[in-house]
């Protein structure tokens, strides 16, 4: 397979004193085959080196990366006819109980703009059957990079479980107070046990809509992915086996050899590395939210200036597409007047403005008997 040079093949017939037709003339006879050959190998090469986990568009990726000029849909038949395509998923089942009485919190995660690592924490549960019994996965992301910070395994849905995870990946990343933790409305999350480990590390709780699992894609897509690269494609003895096979491919395999997507087909931890200078030369260092009704961006929280009435910092943002009810209301402005509305002080000003027909008409007569 011919490398990628910095001379196009236009440059170097031209320098040549050629034409491009004699030069794919020349070159027909002799290389398609050999090319071939040469670009199945690396195909093959890339493909059981991540253990069947890429599809063509990472192959293709991952062969360009190494210097070779591909095009995906080449890729993608090559690897057809090989029988070299990823494994496909299988059917999930649900494993949140949100159906308790727990206090839920507003959705923060959905108007964060993030600039940097530790502003945004997503957690999930899932299920893993084995041969003899069924165990479960909690896991924590940090929604920039897409890094798995803590993971816990555990036979049990306890809250427990999600609590170990959380443990380690604060033990892991030392985060500063601020992050938003963002979760589902599980009953492990809500617990008094996880929620007083967010407030005792200055974590704010954030929780998706009922019955939306798209505000919380970020975890959704993790667990898609291990359970199509590395849960559906192996056979596990025991828990412990599986521990092993787990901790191998979180933590040397997803966060660091993985190319994703999202991040330009870059590993999480080359993601952070590349990102941390430009942080650390613009000074990035807080994330934003912006209100869909005005399309402003401001901090997370809002300073207390000298003199205000305000004790507290308030968050910067309230749901305006969310109904209060259910949620938390630590934080949230109290309810505008009604004498506070235009529409209101114009009724009040005009009290004739608003009456059907007939209510004008008895409202004309009684001021004219008056009268």
């Amino acid at each position: 397979m011919a490398m990628q040079s910095t001379l196009s093949v236009e440059r170097m017939c031209r320098t040549a004193g050629v034409s491009r037709a004699s030069f794919y003339r020349w070159l027909e006879p002799c290389m398609p085959a050999k090319e071939e050959m040469e670009l199945r190998a690396s195909i093959q090469a890339v493909v059981l080196e991540h253990r069947r986990r890429y599809g063509y568009r990472r192959v293709t990726a991952e062969l360009r990366r190494r210097g070779m000029m591909v095009n995906h849909k080449r890729v993608a038949r090559l690897m057809q006819e090989d029988n070299l395509l990823a494994v496909q998923p299988r059917a999930w089942a649900s494993t949140t109980d949100s159906g308790h009485e727990l206090e839920v919190y507003l959705n923060l995660a959905l108007r964060m703009k993030l600039t940097a690592i530790n502003q945004l924490w997503v957690a999930d549960i899932t299920y893993i059957r084995l041969a003899a019994e069924f165990v479960y996965l909690a896991v924590v992301l940090d929604a920039f990079s897409r890094r798995v910070v803590g993971w816990a395994l555990g036979r049990s849905l306890a809250a427990s479980l999600a609590v170990t995870a959380l443990e380690q990946a604060i033990a892991q990343r030392q985060p500063l107070p601020g992050l938003v933790h963002h979760s589902d409305r599980g009953l492990q999350y809500a617990s008094q046990e996880y929620v007083q480990r967010l407030r005792r590390h200055g974590m704010v709780p954030s929780m998706s809509r009922p019955a939306n699992p798209y505000d919380n894609a970020f975890c959704e897509s993790f667990l898609r992915t291990l359970k199509r690269e590395e849960i559906e494609a192996t056979i596990y003895r025991d828990l412990e086996d599986l521990h092993d096979h787990l901790q191998d491919f979180l933590e040397r395999y997803y966060n660091r050899c993985r190319l994703h997507s999202a991040l330009g087909y870059r590993t999480p931890e080359e993601f952070e590395q590349s990102t941390a200078a430009q942080n650390q030369d613009n000074d990035a260092r807080t994330a934003s939210m912006s209100f869909f009704r005005h399309g402003k961006s401001i901090p997370p929280m809002l300073p207390v200036n000298a003199g205000s009435r305000r004790q507290c910092p308030l968050p910067a943002l309230i749901g305006t597409d969310e109904s209060p009810a259910g949620y938390s209301l630590a934080g949230c402005a109290p309810a505008e007047p009604a004498a506070a509305s235009p529409a209101a002080d114009r009724m009040n000003r005009h009290p004739v403005l608003g009456l059907d027909k007939t209510s004008k008409r008895q409202l004309r007569s009684t001021q004219t008997v008056s009268t």
